[in-house]
């Protein structure tokens, strides 16, 4: 057991050594705007959550929109990823900004959702009187 343990041990180190990064797509997307495509994919992935037997019903397909609103393609966008996955630094950046916005969003819709309800008046004690 001891040596099958040392065998695997021994692959890995072996594999890991030619770990080849990719090289930067002629047509990378730009971080910005990955952010804004990341944005859109985590809203409509939201939305198959609720709705997902409308979506499915109507034909819609969420991630062709994505990529067509953004004007770009699938391969562009998949390239663009794994370029940026392989390098952590940048990845952490688009997904800090990607978490800002959208805690932002969330807020400004939470904003939205409460100030359509109408302001309750604060429950008044019996002894409230000033009497």
């Amino acid at each position: 057991m001891r040596n099958l343990y040392i065998l695997f041990l021994l692959a890995m180190l072996v594999g890991c050594q030619n770990v080849m990064t990719p090289k930067k797509p002629d047509n990378l997307i730009p971080k910005d705007k990955m952010v804004d495509i990341l944005q859109q994919a985590y809203l409509t992935n939201a939305a198959r959550g609720v709705e997902n037997k409308t979506i499915v019903e109507k034909g819609i397909y969420l991630d062709s929109l994505i990529y067509y609103n953004n004007n770009i393609d699938s391969l562009q966008f998949a390239r663009s990823n794994e370029y940026y996955a392989s390098n952590l630094n940048e990845y952490s950046e688009i997904f800090r900004e990607l978490e800002k916005r959208l805690d932002l969003a969330q807020r400004d819709l939470d904003s939205l959702l409460y100030s359509d309800k109408p302001q309750q008046e604060p429950l008044k004690a019996e002894n409230d009187s000033i009497l």
